[in-house]
């Protein structure tokens, strides 16, 4: 992380949800927990510059999205399924209100209205390899700045998260890897 980091940063907390936490679920990540504990520290150390998001079932059926919802029918829920709330431990993670949205990718006009254009973001969360890298590519391509801390990211498998971060390493400068060490020590 460059010195550029500050408190000018913000942390994203992609989709910390129970449709992607829960073992049963079949979007869950095996490795939630141990990303949850290093974006717990994270957040600590970001204060009030915290942006949870969250994935919704909104998605319009006419479009692309009714083939994915059929193809998905577990995910074909009110969005006041309990499935879409926050994962306890994400409850607290931020003062704002979470942004709830019905893409993969969570950048676009709403996040950059609360970050600010040009930002620097330090990215989190969950799928790596589905939301985490649809919103790291959409800020690069927006002029953001962006750090994603992979041990704060979980992906649906360790090869698919593994796949995910190879694609990510190659956008420098706009994208780059480090870890929750890495990000806390920039910080300090």
């Amino acid at each position: 992380m460059t010195s550029a980091a500050g408190d000018d940063t913000w942390l994203i907390v992609i989709d910390p949800q129970n449709i992607f936490a829960a073992p049963d679920s079949e979007w869950g990540s095996p490795f939630f927990d141990e990303a949850m504990a290093n974006i717990a520290r994270l957040a600590t150390a970001f204060g009030e510059r915290v942006l949870v998001t969250r994935w919704m079932p909104t998605a319009d059926r006419s479009t692309s999205w009714g083939e994915y919802f059929a193809a998905w029918p577990f995910a074909d829920q009110p969005a006041s399924d309990h499935l879409f709330d926050l994962v306890p431990a994400a409850s607290a993670l931020s003062r704002h209100p979470t942004l709830d949205l019905p893409t993969f990718g969570k950048w676009g006009p709403e996040l950059e209205a609360i970050v600010g254009r040009g930002a620097h973001v330090v990215l989190t969360g969950v799928s790596t390899d589905c939301c985490v890298i649809s919103t790291a590519l959409a800020g690069a391509d927006a002029g953001a700045r962006i750090t994603i801390a992979t041990d704060a990211c979980a992906g649906s498998t360790a090869e698919n998260h593994a796949a995910a971060m190879q694609v990510m390493a190659l956008y420098p400068p706009q994208l780059t890897l480090t870890t929750t060490s890495e990000v806390l020590a920039a910080r300090s």
